[in-house]
C-alpha cells in the first residue's frame, strides 16, 4: 500500500497540484492538513473523480484535514475528543487505521495555545492507549515539532520559540513512545 501526507495550505489554492499529483503518483491512501476549506468547500467530486473516497474535517479557516483513499474508507472520529478545532480524521482505509493529523501551531510560549497545543498532545496520546496496538495504524501530518536542533535551519534563531521546547517535544516522543515509529528519522 502506498501511503502519503501533504500540508497543502489551501486545497483551493494547490487544487490543480493535487489533482495531478494524486493523477500522476496514484497513492492508495493519503492524508491532507491545512485545506483551509470548510466541509462544503472541499473538492470531494474533483478528488472522487479520480477514484478516491474522501474524509474532510474542515471549517474554514486555517485548519482543516482530510484522508482519501482508493482502497475503501470507512470513517473512525471526526473530532480528538475535548479538543474544539476540526484538525483530526480517522478512517480505516484498506485494513489500515489512518490517522491526519494538524498539530496546533503554539504561536508563542507565552500564548494559550500553546497550553492548547500541550493538551491536544496529550489528548492525542490518550487516544491512542485506546487503540489496539495490533491494529495497523499510521499517524501522518504536520505535527508542528522539530524533534532534534538538526531539524531546524539555524537552532539558535529558534531557541525560546515553539516548535523546539522540551514540553513539545517530550509530547513528541509519547507517541512514539506508545510505539510508533518516525519514517523521517
Amino acid at each position: 500500500m502506498r501511503i502519503a501526507t501533504w500540508n497543502v495550505n489551501s486545497v483551493g489554492a494547490r487544487l490543480p497540484r493535487l489533482l495531478d499529483w494524486l493523477q500522476t503518483r496514484e497513492p492508495d491512501v493519503v492524508a491532507l492538513q491545512e485545506t483551509k476549506t470548510n466541509e462544503a468547500g472541499f473538492p470531494t467530486a474533483e478528488v472522487e473523480a479520480l477514484g478516491y473516497q474522501v474524509m474532510h474535517v474542515g471549517d474554514g479557516r486555517w485548519n482543516g484535514v482530510a484522508v482519501l483513499s482508493r482502497v475503501g474508507l470507512e470513517p473512525v472520529s471526526r473530532q480528538l475528543p475535548g479538543m474544539t478545532e476540526p484538525r483530526y480524521a480517522v478512517a480505516d482505509c484498506g485494513g489500515l487505521r489512518t490517522v491526519s493529523v494538524y498539530v496546533p501551531n503554539g504561536r508563542s510560549v507565552d500564548d494559550p495555545h500553546y497550553a492548547y497545543k500541550l493538551e491536544w498532545f496529550a489528548e492525542l496520546r490518550r487516544t491512542l492507549d485506546e487503540q489496539d496496538p495490533a491494529q495497523p495504524l499510521v499517524i501522518m501530518g504536520d505535527f508542528n515539532v522539530a524533534r532534534t536542533d538538526a531539524d531546524v535551519w539555524d537552532i539558535a534563531t529558534f531557541s525560546g520559540s515553539t516548535h523546539v521546547t522540551p514540553p513539545e517535544r517530550e509530547a513528541l516522543e509519547s507517541l512514539i513512545d506508545w510505539g510508533l515509529v518516525d519514517v523521517t528519522a
